[in-house]
């Protein structure tokens, strides 16, 4: 009966795109041990190192002592709790925002935003390296999926100006996972303004990372004012953002102007159909915010080792994107050099993962490198020396 199923695995497997799972035995941090064995990794988004800190994981216990370990219900049928609330209110205020609604994971914030807010007589407009669950969303929502060519806002302007669609909504990465560079969010707010549509921006590899006290890409050099205010007036803008990576923990929130969040509450489905979130993260959240905002000395290392790094690969003859993000991708090509190069790494003791289509394009497979404050400047010449020994 699933002969078919079985053919497709096995294609994949021969183009080498089939995707495995590693078992970690360790926390998350700049050394994990997976089956025993111990490797410098260089794949997760813990780019701030919170994923292990002592003060949340006790603050965890503190919550589950408090909370229990589940929330029990959904958020509209009294699952949502103090500790949520109190988030809510702590994100908002953190992101300039005056109010913030949480889900469960990013995907589900971006699904529940944009279904909730554009149906089969709207029109959404997406960047083509947006993640696959902005894409996903413009499909359930079924409104008209409109995609324009990375960062080409004047193919997005025509398009916004030959829309005849009831309601509009732009949705782009803030910063985009595969290629860490970042949206030109002002002249996205200006040109939404000019068309009277919405823009759903996506923050999820930006935010506690970026910006004044890691408060996102919208307080970053990138969005200066527009019409002499400030990016973050603009009601068009709905952000996202997810609490799994910087942050250390789980979650997501968007943040958006009263109407947004109140038709969120009443209409997003992936809200209003499904479980809250254990109370106790969200108690084990409100800490992570603080030490984001207090230990700016996270970000300078972690920026120093990005100029270190980009040094380091740029002497080496490797062709690097140009990212001035905590994700650094290496750029290869060919799928099959990829994984060769990938695989020699691992042999000696470093993870980086190999991305390869379709999650990239044709021909632009690549290592993602990322780094967290976690790292050591050791870690990243490590790095670097078994590179340049293999593209000898």
């Amino acid at each position: 009966m699933y002969s078919d199923l079985a053919e497709q695995l096995s294609i994949r497997e021969q183009q080498g795109l089939k995707r495995y799972r590693s078992i970690l035995d360790s926390p998350q941090s700049r050394s994990i041990n997976i089956d025993g064995c111990e490797y410098l990794s260089f794949g997760s988004n813990d780019y701030l190192g919170l994923s292990s800190h002592p003060e949340l994981v006790q603050s965890a216990c503190q919550g589950a002592r408090r909370y229990g370990v589940g929330a029990g219900a959904s958020h509209l049928l009294y699952g949502h709790s103090s500790a949520h609330h109190e988030l809510e209110e702590a994100v908002a205020r953190f992101t300039g925002f005056p109010r913030a609604l949480l889900f469960s994971t990013g995907y589900m914030a971006n699904i529940g935003v944009v279904t909730a807010l554009v149906g089969r007589h709207g029109a959404v407009f997406a960047d083509k390296l947006n993640h696959a669950s902005l894409n996903d969303a413009a499909i359930l929502s079924r409104a008209q999926l409109v995609r324009y060519p990375h960062l080409d806002l004047s193919v997005l302007e025509q398009q916004l100006k030959k829309s005849k669609a009831k309601r509009k909504l732009v949705v782009s990465d803030a910063v985009f996972s595969m290629d860490g560079d970042i949206a030109p969010i002002p002249d996205l707010v200006v040109m939404c303004e000019r068309y009277n549509a919405m823009l759903l921006l996506d923050d999820a590899h930006g935010f506690g990372v970026l910006g004044r006290d890691g408060r996102g890409t919208l307080f970053t050099e990138n969005s200066k004012p527009v019409h002499n205010r400030s990016v973050l007036h603009s009601p068009n803008i709905i952000y996202m953002a997810t609490l799994g990576k910087a942050a250390g923990v789980f979650g997501a929130f968007v943040a958006a102007c009263p109407v947004v969040i109140e038709t969120l509450i009443q209409t997003a489905r992936s809200y209003i159909y499904t479980t809250a979130g254990p109370p106790l993260l969200s108690h084990v959240l409100l800490q992570s915010l603080r030490l984001i905002e207090q230990e700016s000395w996270r970000r300078v290392h972690l920026f120093h080792l990005i100029n270190r790094l980009r040094q380091e690969l740029d002497m080496s003859g490797w062709r690097i994107l140009p990212s001035k993000t905590p994700i650094q991708p290496v750029l290869v090509g060919s799928t099959r050099e990829v994984l060769h190069i990938s695989n020699s790494l691992k042999a000696q003791g470093i993870l980086v993962p190999a991305i390869r289509p379709p999650t990239v394009p044709q021909n632009t497979a690549r290592l993602r490198v990322s780094l967290s404050a976690s790292h050591q400047e050791t870690d990243i010449v490590r790095l670097a020396t078994v590179l340049r020994h293999l593209s000898q």
